[in-house]
């Protein structure tokens, strides 16, 4: 007769058995989702590993969030620092997996609308879905940095080499007296390096 505190061993054994085998067939992973705006992470981890996947999430979602706020983040650069992060913790052989409202392996960013220099393709206080890439066309719309105006929403009006001529889509021009001075007020128009866009606008 078998007793029934072999029975529970056995048993016990043969879920860490499922368990380990699991892991060992499957493998550990990360998946991470972006909206534009948030992050989250999520951590299938063999429970033998001994991390605290509450710390590797938080770590991740940090960096994915300076990642997007960056222009010079890419999809490949990000898996490689969540790759360095989880390396950081004793894994060394985790599948990272990014997923976002574009889809997999896409990094969107929400950027909000401020003026009307873009009218009327987009008004102000309008929020728009940017993907980050730079891939650019003449046409395309895309948020950059400039060093004189700061972050910018613009249509690429030409391409030269790695320069970006951006333009606004409003061509209106206003005149405004500042004691007793006339001045001219127009859209922005500047170049920038492609290595100053974040992305182009995909929705809006």
């Amino acid at each position: 007769m078998i007793k029934k505190s072999t029975l529970i061993i056995g048993f016990i054994v043969i879920i860490l058995l499922v368990i380990g085998g699991y892991f060992i067939f499957i493998g550990e992973s990360v998946t991470v989702y972006m909206d534009g705006e948030n992050v989250t992470s999520q951590s299938t981890i063999s429970p033998f590993a001994g991390v605290d996947t509450n710390e590797l999430n938080e770590e991740i979602c940090d960096y994915t969030l300076e990642a997007m706020n960056s222009t010079n983040g890419s999809v490949q650069s990000l898996r490689q620092g969540i790759l360095r992060i989880c390396l950081s913790h004793g894994l060394d052989n985790v599948k990272v997996y990014l997923d976002s409202p574009l889809g997999s392996d896409e990094i969107p960013i929400l950027f909000h609308v401020e003026g009307l220099s873009m009218y009327p393709t987009l008004k102000d206080g309008q929020t728009v879905l940017v993907e980050k890439t730079h891939d650019i066309k003449v046409g395309s719309m895309v948020v950059a940095n400039s060093d004189e105006y700061g972050p910018i929403i613009k249509r690429v009006s030409k391409i030269n080499g790695n320069q970006i001529y951006l333009t606004s889509d409003n061509t209106d021009v206003d005149y405004e007296y500042i004691n007793g001075t006339m001045y001219e007020t127009k859209g922005i128009s500047t170049w920038v390096d492609v290595d100053d866009v974040y992305g182009v606008v995909v929705q809006y």
